[in-house]
């Protein structure tokens, strides 16, 4: 019998992913592992492999949005055929006449590309189309087989499409919409009754919502203001941020942390004179640690003293981890990931500055692997490259702490009645104080402050 390819759930935290493109065409041989699509989750892009052997018999299309767990394709024997019924994806649903949407759409220059009656774009492309009110309908696609990529929305003209008054639905009769546009509408309070469909697509869209956003925030600015109402906007926006993809998780995990924790943030001073001492003998070395490998080593062996901050809140209380691995705050375009470095205390200071490079730079290039995002039981925070002296992390569910690293700096003390300098640095500890209390939570902090004035301790695995 046929065996079912579902979208996988790549970490704890994904919930759904788009299909970007089948790497295998339909209809052909693979074996176990074969890659056969690419996905796009909230955090990366990232290759499926097959589950097993067997002729491959696409389902989903290039664009659909499904839920972990719903079938996208099946493996089929040699001769046999797919199942008369074949199970259709949630992002699949039949579409609702577009007469009903009572859409002003814009002006169709050329065909819109689609795959099966689907919009062929990129996930980018719909990103920058609902930024800039643009209707991908208007748009030729220079991408692969025609599909939509960014560039050719920005060099569409800038016309935005604006919904008129949407019919209102027969009562009980369902909404038809994206998982995606189900989701952001759920966030933002939207009522999808009164979003457009999208006119190729015959379904209400993600990019759809958020268009729909973006004028209802132009009319909060050009209609007059209600006297109970609350917030409104200051000015005409230049732009609207979507709150979706990465920035709009990044929101979601935030909100989520400050509302259900104890959060409080105390701050310390580290003396980085033997650190400094320590890269200086390493002058030339490939895999010389950076300021940062140092304060991730103190840490996760800290972690190791002091089991209590290498913990998670639970239903029946307190967990304490028993492995240490440091997640990784990297900056990248649009917002921030946290790739982690496992086992971490038991790494030496050159096989930790090899792996923090490695995802570090994987991070950035936009190719991280979702393995590398997920089981991270502490977090590591540096601005000091900007300036900063010390700044309130904010922690990372379901973490018990986050700890934050601010610039060296020459500091002025006085040494037994001698003025002297001396390289510094701040680190700002951010912790659950359901898990442990403030004696506890700077005992933790000294710990690290004592191991960075001993760097051979920290080129020794724990």
């Amino acid at each position: 019998m046929p065996t079912d390819v579902p979208m996988p759930k790549l970490g704890l935290t994904m919930e759904e992913a788009t299909i970007i493109e089948w790497l295998v065409a339909d209809g052909a041989s693979v074996e176990p592992d074969t890659p056969i699509v690419l996905i796009e989750t909230d955090k990366t892009e990232t290759e499926v492999g097959s589950p097993g052997a067997g002729r491959l018999h696409q389902i989903a299309r290039p664009g659909d949005v499904l839920p972990c767990g719903q079938t996208m394709a099946m493996l089929l024997a040699d001769g046999e055929a797919p199942p008369a019924t074949p199970v259709a994806p949630a992002a699949t649903a039949a579409p609702r006449p577009l007469a009903s949407a009572g859409t002003t759409a814009l002006p169709v220059a050329t065909p819109a590309p689609h795959v099966g009656g689907r919009l062929f774009a990129s996930p980018n492309a719909r990103r920058v189309a609902a930024e800039r009110g643009i209707s991908l309908g208007s748009v030729r696609g220079t991408g692969p087989g025609g599909r939509i990529v960014s560039e050719d929305v920005e060099a569409a003209p800038l016309v935005a499409a604006r919904p008129a008054a949407v019919a209102p639905l027969r009562a009980g009769a369902p909404v038809v919409a994206s998982v995606a546009a189900r989701s952001l509408a759920d966030l933002l309070g939207i009522d999808l009754a009164q979003v457009a469909p999208d006119p190729v697509e015959g379904r209400v869209t993600r990019d759809g919502v958020a268009l729909h956003v973006r004028h209802l925030l132009q009319q909060l600015t050009t209609a007059p203001q209600p006297a109970s109402s609350t917030m409104p906007l200051l000015q005409e926006p230049t732009s609207t941020i979507r709150l979706s993809g990465m920035r709009g998780t990044i929101a979601k995990r935030m909100r989520t942390s400050l509302q259900e924790m104890a959060q409080l943030t105390l701050t310390m001073d580290a003396d980085m004179t033997e650190v400094l001492a320590d890269r200086a003998r390493r002058a030339g070395d490939d895999t010389r640690p950076t300021i940062t490998d140092y304060v991730v080593a103190a840490t996760a062996r800290a972690l190791l003293r002091h089991p209590a901050m290498n913990a998670q809140v639970v239903d029946a209380g307190i967990a304490l981890l028993p492995d240490v691995h440091v997640g990784l705050a990297v900056a990248v375009d649009g917002g921030l990931l946290v790739p982690v470095v496992r086992n971490t205390a038991q790494r030496d200071l050159s096989d930790l500055a090899r792996e923090t490079t490695r995802v570090a730079t994987l991070a950035r290039d936009g190719a991280i692997s979702p393995a590398d995002l997920e089981g991270g039981t502490f977090s590591v925070s540096a601005l000091g490259a900007y300036g900063v002296d010390s700044f309130t992390p904010v922690i990372n569910p379901p973490n018990a702490g986050i700890l934050g690293i601010g610039r060296l700096r020459d500091d002025v003390v006085v040494d037994d009645g001698s003025i002297i300098t001396l390289k510094r640095l701040t680190l700002s500890l951010t912790w659950d104080h359901r898990v442990l209390d403030g004696v506890p939570a700077a005992e933790f902090c000294r710990t690290i402050v004592d191991l960075l004035a001993d760097p051979a301790a920290l080129d020794k695995p724990a």
